[in-house]
């Protein structure tokens, strides 16, 4: 894999060398501003309530050159209200914080179209990468902590009227060794890389059929056979530019296991379209790899834990259809269904004797990569794992400019474990998580500005709640017990956003 990843890029820097010498013919300046303030309402949880308004401000240029070559130079900026203010808030005078906030190259590329006189494209450098829906790969703008995702890559596409195939090579992490932190291996070696092939067969009218591969490779997790501490926080934040997503990395439930080694395969089949006034999506994916997993136990000055291999071999699945009314308003109907396989879990061990060596996880489950959809408000960061989500939408367009969605959904877990103190191993968790009522509102004041709003609210069920020890492993990808509520406790969520794109 490594020596193919090396020949890919060479090859990619050497077809762009052969169009250095176009000339500059157009230039293009573009932009968007994005303001969301959030409230969220968590009843009687230790989190309470919590709000904050979030920014994303983003400034593009392009420039065409001639021969069909051009660049892509896009800056942006996320942050929160409040945590980079410039100046001392009593006085006014100096810097309180400095200006904490930062502005990111979030996109940087080379580009060469109709290479060759052939529908071939070449797309070079730091860019956002989508593929279908985004179930998979998308640009992470969905709900809340809008941050955006980009990968430093190299990217082939080759389309036709009936067919497209694209073919990627992308460097998420840069083994941990070497003079300033940088590989002084062979190019990608012991680096985290993310390659793929998609493929669309457009010939069927107003329907696509795509097929694909995904592949995460990770050979030494850094260069130091642990997950540093950086990575952890990352399986929270799981935006950081050109690193993009380190939550692929795979933990045993608890912290102290090292993963020394990861490989993540992912093949799927996507149909979507149009027939009349029905419309569908149906995606399924089957994931398979395995992690490498070293169960440390010291005694004295030995190490005498074991390394153990966790595998993946789950399914997951999205489907939606739905159907427009040819009336006023122009209401639409929508259900959905989507499955992502758990882990198949051991019993838990607190209270036995050298707990700690035992292992939680034989095998884990979908791991949702790159993905764009969050199903949920309050459970979904778009690392929702190990459940079923049963959803229902009704959205009707009152005039040109307004959109209104009304969104339900019902989740269960699909693996649960058992639990228990001491020898008692016989307690069950609850597999029912809860359901969610969401209405949603847009309206397009202009073709430029847009503005949004929401309310939604979440019923816990007992799979959900924190009181359920070990809880069901959902969140981080299926690796992490969920906790995210008491007692028949009901959350709310509200929020108003504005949108500016010129």
């Amino acid at each position: 894999m490594r020596s193919i990843s090396t020949f890919a890029i060479a090859a990619a820097l050497v077809g762009l060398a052969s169009a250095s010498y176009a000339e500059l013919q157009n230039v293009e300046v573009g932009g968007q501003i994005r303001i969301r303030a959030n409230y969220y309402d968590f009843d009687d949880s230790f989190s309470g309530e919590s709000s904050w308004v979030e920014q994303r401000t983003r400034l593009s240029v392009k420039a065409d050159f001639t021969d069909e070559v051009s660049m892509f130079i896009e800056l942006d900026e996320w942050g929160v209200w409040g945590t980079a203010f410039r100046d001392n808030y009593f006085t006014g005078i100096g810097g309180a914080s400095g200006g904490a906030d930062n502005v990111d190259l979030y996109q940087a590329y080379i580009q060469a179209d109709q290479m060759w006189g052939t529908p071939l494209r070449l797309r070079v450098g730091r860019q956002e990468l989508s593929f279908g829906s985004e179930w998979l790969v998308g640009t992470n703008d969905t709900s809340s902590f809008f941050q955006g995702l980009s990968f430093d890559a190299a990217r082939l596409d080759y389309t036709t009227d009936e067919f497209g195939v694209t073919a990627f090579v992308s460097h998420l992490a840069e083994a941990a060794s070497g003079v300033g932190g940088t590989g002084n291996d062979g190019l990608l070696d012991d680096d985290v890389v993310f390659a793929g092939v998609y493929a669309s067969y457009t010939g069927l009218e107003d329907i696509t059929i795509d097929a694909y591969y995904f592949g995460v490779f990770d050979n030494d997790q850094a260069g130091t056979g642990a997950i540093p501490t950086a990575a952890f926080a990352a399986l929270e934040g799981r935006r950081q530019w050109g690193v993009a997503n380190p939550g692929f990395l795979a933990l045993n439930n608890t912290l102290d296991r090292n993963v020394e080694e990861t490989t993540i395969h992912t093949i799927g089949l996507r149909g979507a379209g149009t027939y009349g006034a029905f419309d569908f999506d149906a995606e399924v994916a089957y994931q398979f790899g395995q992690v490498e997993v070293h169960n440390p136990f010291n005694f004295l000055f030995w190490d005498l834990g074991n390394t153990s291999d966790k595998d993946y071999g789950s399914i997951g699945a999205n489907v939606g259809a739905g159907y427009t009314f040819d009336v006023s308003w122009t209401p639409r109907i929508g259900l959905g269904f989507a499955y992502f396989g758990g882990a198949e879990e051991e019993t838990q061990t607190h209270g036995l004797p050298f707990g700690g060596i035992f292992d939680w996880q034989e095998e884990l489950g979908f791991n949702r990569l790159f993905s764009n959809w969050e199903y949920s408000e309050f459970l979904d960061n778009t690392d929702l794992s190990n459940a079923m989500i049963f959803t229902g939408s009704l959205s009707a367009n009152p005039t040109e400019a307004i959109a209104l969605n009304l969104y339900a959904a019902y989740f269960l877990s699909n693996e649960t474990p058992e639990y228990g103190w001491g020898w008692e191993l016989n307690h069950e968790t609850d597999d029912k998580l809860g359901f969610e009522l969401g209405l949603y509102g847009e309206y397009s004041y202009t073709e430029d500005l847009i503005f949004r709003s929401g309310i939604a609210g979440y019923w816990a069920g007992d799979g959900a709640k924190a009181d359920h020890r070990p809880g069901n492993a959902l969140n981080g990808n299926g690796l992490f017990p969920s906790g995210v509520a008491d007692d028949d406790e009901t959350m709310f969520y509200v929020f108003l956003e504005t949108e500016l794109k010129f």
